[in-house]
């Protein structure tokens, strides 16, 4: 697996890069905006060249994160409307940046079937209105309050329900699956995890991993994020996940404070088996980023 961490953009979008080889990331994820607010800075046409400079010259393969104010669940009205808008705005920015995937949070409704229904409608809108080549990846979520996506069945109907599925992709979060109910912390839980999820979603549908431990215990459905290995998962899940050959060119990302990014990456390599050298992990990384 490529182990990487969502950056820090302050001071410009570029700086992630640094601050990934900083921390010996092998991929990077970032906000392009804030990630409370609506409002967005423009990204200029300079801004797009420096980026795509360090880019280039990092050659790390890059994700974005969608804004946490957008829920594509909602019904009619004001939240909605903005929540599409901003959508669209952020595969326009991925595009400016050259950006192939775009990870979102499904969305939340009361009535579960009512919000599969509404995501997958407003996944098709913004795309009616997008012509990009950037992929949606949506977030598996760990069922907290009203969230949906929190089995993998529900996923699968956004995916089937939208006139445009091959769009949309996974990103797998660790901590919300566990939080979820699928006990990826044992052996047998794991194989099982993996094995439902290719049965109903396809393995390969998989583009990006988010690597969280969780705080909380087996099926909690709260989504509280911990150091790798250092939570309720445990070392054996990421030792597996880190060195299953399914996932050799998926990027995974932790999602902690930056201070600990260093700490835990370098955890993950330890755990990683076989590391390839730099010159073939360097091209692999170009295939991923392209």
């Amino acid at each position: 697996m490529l182990l990487g961490a969502h950056e820090s953009t302050a001071g410009g979008l570029h700086e992630a890069f640094a601050r990934a080889r900083a921390d010996g990331a092998e991929a990077v994820q970032i906000f392009t905006k804030s990630s409370r607010m609506w409002r967005a800075k423009e990204i200029t046409a300079e801004d797009a060249q420096t980026f795509r400079a360090h880019r280039d010259d990092a050659a790390l393969p890059c994700a974005i994160h969608a804004s946490y104010l957008v829920n594509l669940g909602s019904d009619e009205g004001d939240l909605r409307d903005k929540s599409i808008a901003a959508f669209i705005d952020e595969l326009e920015r991925a595009d400016l940046l050259g950006i192939p995937s775009l990870v979102v949070h499904p969305g939340a409704h009361p009535d579960n079937a009512k919000g599969i229904r509404n995501v997958a409608a407003a996944l098709d809108q913004v795309f009616a209105a997008h012509r990009g080549a950037c992929k949606v990846l949506l977030e598996t979520a760990a069922g907290q309050g009203s969230c949906v996506g929190s089995r993998f069945e529900e996923l699968r109907s956004i995916r089937d329900t939208s006139r445009t599925p091959d769009r949309i992709a996974i990103c797998l979060d660790t901590c919300h699956v566990f939080a979820a109910g699928y006990d990826i912390s044992t052996e047998r839980g794991y194989e099982s995890t993996f094995e439902q999820f290719d049965r109903i979603l396809g393995i390969r549908s998989i583009r990006a991993f988010h690597l969280n431990d969780s705080v909380k215990p087996l099926g909690s459905r709260v989504d509280r994020h911990a150091h790798v290995c250092k939570g309720a998962i445990g070392t054996l899940s990421f030792r597996k996940l880190v060195n299953d050959e399914r996932f050799r060119e998926v990027p995974g990302f932790l999602e902690i404070p930056p201070e600990g990014n260093r700490s835990c990456l370098l955890r993950l390599r330890k755990l990683r088996a076989g590391t390839a050298p730099k010159a073939s992990r360097r091209v692999a990384r170009g295939r991923v980023a392209q």
